[in-house]
């Protein structure tokens, strides 16, 4: 470009002049207008390109997503190869692995599982078995003093939900998503391998939970939520009441900070495409008959 603007004697712009003088004027012969389009040429090149728009930040590739995995006795349930696979895909994602005081092998696979993937996999263990809502606190406060990850989860270790399902829900959290959390929804696109008399109970109880908490939601219990770092840091402040039903305490925490109506503007409930009953479960089916004690103590602290 200055080269150019040499070659043009440095007056690239055509001067408005007399019409008497324009007759004899350079400016007005063949070589001026031949100037006056290299440089009008130029300039439009270099307006283009500083006001060219530029490229969309990847925010899949920003992502920082954070795993909080409880685990009680699961040495025999956890998939190493589900683990591995995914974690060599999705360089973006650590995982956070809380041994609940097991009293199977379960520290011995889970220290196995973090040696091959030192950068990616955390540990903690608890010397004694708090239960399934304070190992999962205890997670989610590690990862937040870590302060790097822009969106925080916790998932089952079963994997009835799969972690590639919980790193799409985590997709959907942005500037106005600030909460969300699967439903076991099922669907003919969609699959939802659930034992019948557990989804009797579970539907009779979440229906109860929706009424209860005054806000409608399907799947409370759903195994699988992801929230941003100043959401999750709220809901999971103070120690739970309940071992197994924390999931609602956290919509009781977050409804009575923030309300109801901006509690649904934040919060997107969203389908699995996939969820899979592996058995085993840690919770008995007689704990259905306890769980209404529960939930009237819930409804009691938190109204």
């Amino acid at each position: 470009m200055f080269f150019s603007l040499f070659f043009l004697n440095l007056d690239p712009l055509p001067r408005i002049l007399p019409s008497s003088e324009k007759k004899n004027s350079p400016k007005y012969s063949l070589i001026g207008l031949y100037k006056s389009w290299i440089f009008n040429s130029l300039w439009s090149d270099f307006c283009y390109f500083a006001r060219k728009p530029k490229p969309p930040v990847n925010i899949i590739q920003m992502m920082q997503l954070g795993i909080v995995i409880p685990c009680y006795n699961e040495s025999k349930r956890l998939s190493q190869s589900s683990f591995g696979g995914f974690l060599n895909e999705r360089t973006e994602v650590d995982l956070c692995f809380v041994n609940d005081g097991s009293t199977d092998t379960t520290l011995e696979v889970l220290t196995a599982l973090r040696d091959k993937f030192p950068r990616q996999i955390q540990l903690i263990n608890l010397d004694s078995n708090a239960g399934k809502a304070n190992a999962v606190r205890s997670g989610v406060h590690h990862l937040l003093l870590k302060n790097k990850y822009d969106r925080i989860a916790f998932l089952d270790a079963d994997l009835s939900t799969s972690l590639e399902s919980c790193w799409v829900l985590a997709k959907k959290i942005n500037t106005s998503t600030k909460f969300v959390f699967g439903s076991r929804i099922k669907k003919i696109d969609n699959r939802i391998d659930r034992r019948w008399y557990r989804f009797l109970v579970g539907r009779v109880i979440a229906t109860f939970i929706s009424q209860m908490l005054q806000l409608s939601v399907y799947d409370t219990q759903c195994g699988c939520k992801v929230f941003k770092p100043e959401i999750a840091s709220l809901a999971f402040k103070e120690p739970f009441l309940s071992r197994w039903l924390f999931d609602v305490e956290v919509f009781y925490r977050l409804k009575n900070r923030y309300g109801t109506e901006q509690l649904q503007e934040f919060s997107k409930e969203i389908p699995l495409d996939s969820w899979v009953d592996k058995g085993d479960s840690k919770i008995s089916l007689s704990y259905s008959f306890w769980v209404w004690i529960d939930l009237l103590t819930l409804y009691r602290f938190y109204k």
